[in-house]
């Protein structure tokens, strides 16, 4: 065993405060506190960090496609020869031709920019986001004809539900003697849909790739082809499978990282940075255990010097000292794991808690893109910050030990 029963009886018996040693406990209480706390934040930040990450690529990537293919300057042409190329690859779990134009949505005197998507019935069944979140009406009707797919946030701006008309109107109109016509038609809301993220439930429509052709006038061409992999995570072989399947050389190849390398960017750094800045707290409690244990080595001088001249070593004293000191970090380490994965498992009530209570909005969709507030435990994460503070406690208390050990019985004898 490491530690003797009276090693371990000196060092508790340490911790326990007397009347003239308060001020020394209180130091003590609050690196414990200050550790806890620490470690506590950092879970549930990580967590709710890794949570918007997944469900903010997952909802993007069920929506948009792993790999997109375009001609560069113009329509793509002969897309369904295309997707069926692609198909043989055994990388590719789908293909699908899509059609995307900007387009002004209004109902009943309301108006709301919004993204057409043209795409199939059973290409968006292929997706399953979508499909998951359709909150009424089916891909049924959407195959009947002129019906479109909206979100129920932009069904709400709009005042508007399933059987409504709603009037598209595009910008890229055509042209007349009279100047450019904006382009205008009128369909039927066939389904809504509540994928989570505001973006999308707020700004997309979906509509009949045949319907949105003949809406946009592409004459046969599509705006792109977007590829499912079986194995997101795998877009190197993915671009290498799509590069094997495409005859003309000069079309457009980008994968999901590089479409949205600025969003994958900003939450890969939005999380180192809160991560250097949580462990500063964490960093504070252990500057705190070194200066409440070097303040208990000058109060215990003379306990020190008893203690060696009984013949306590000075690996002895050296071990009484860390067990004092590692002990906080321990307790505060325990707890604040405790207390981390506790809050981040249940934040989504707490959220709601307090939204009830105070009355006002904590995490508005509209700025935070997502509608509930994510959090996902990973056990790396729980790791690193445990064993972080952990590490940073123990180094806390080698110096004040240290001194402890080195303290000359005669010396402080004399000076008591």
């Amino acid at each position: 065993m490491v530690f003797s029963a009276v090693e371990r009886m000196i060092a508790f018996r340490y911790l326990r405060a007397r009347r003239r040693e308060t001020f020394i406990s209180v130091i003590a209480w609050f690196s414990l506190l200050g550790i806890m706390l620490g470690v506590a934040t950092l879970i549930v930040v990580m967590s709710v960090m890794n949570g918007f990450r997944i469900e903010l690529v997952d909802r993007i990537l069920g929506i948009s496609g792993h790999i997109r293919i375009e001609e560069p300057g113009g329509l793509l042409q002969d897309a369904d020869p295309l997707a069926a190329s692609l198909l043989r690859q055994p990388e590719i779990r789908s293909a699908a031709p899509i059609i995307e134009g900007q387009v002004l949505a209004a109902s009943s005197g309301r108006s709301q920019g919004a993204v057409v998507r043209g795409m199939r019935s059973a290409d968006i069944a292929a997706r399953g986001v979508l499909t998951d979140a359709l909150v009424a009406g089916s891909l049924d009707s959407y195959d009947a004809g002129q019906g479109v797919l909206i979100g129920v946030r932009l069904a709400r701006a709009l005042g508007v539900t399933i059987g409504d008309r709603l009037t598209l109107v595009s910008p890229s109109g055509r042209a007349t003697v009279f100047g450019t016509v904006p382009r205008s038609a009128a369909y039927t809301i066939v389904g809504l849909f509540d994928v989570g993220m505001s973006e999308i439930d707020s700004g997309v429509i979906f509509m009949p790739l045949d319907v949105a052709m003949a809406y946009f006038a592409t004459g046969g061409g599509v705006s792109a082809v977007e590829v499912l992999l079986h194995d997101p995570r795998a877009v190197s072989d993915g671009r290498r499978a799509v590069a094997a399947a495409l005859p003309p050389p000069h079309l457009l190849v980008r994968d999901w990282q590089q479409i949205n390398s600025s969003l994958v960017g900003a939450l890969v750094v939005e999380r180192n940075v809160m991560f250097i800045i949580l462990s500063l707290i964490i960093l504070v409690a252990a500057f705190n255990i070194i200066s409440g244990l070097t303040m208990l080595v000058r109060d215990k001088a003379a306990d020190i010097a008893i203690l060696r001249t009984m013949g306590a070593t000075r690996g002895m004293i050296q071990r009484i000292f860390f067990m004092s000191g590692a002990s906080i970090g321990l307790v505060g380490t325990g707890l604040g794991v405790t207390l981390g994965i506790v809050f981040a498992d249940n934040i989504e009530f707490l959220r709601t808690l307090v939204e009830a209570v105070t009355g006002s909005q904590v995490f508005p969709p509209e700025v935070y893109f997502l509608t509930r507030l994510p959090s996902v435990i990973q056990t790396g994460d729980v790791v690193l910050a445990g064993g972080m503070a952990l590490a940073l406690s123990f180094l806390a208390t080698l110096y004040p030990a240290w001194r402890a050990a080195r303290l000359d019985p005669v010396e402080a004898l004399r000076r008591e």
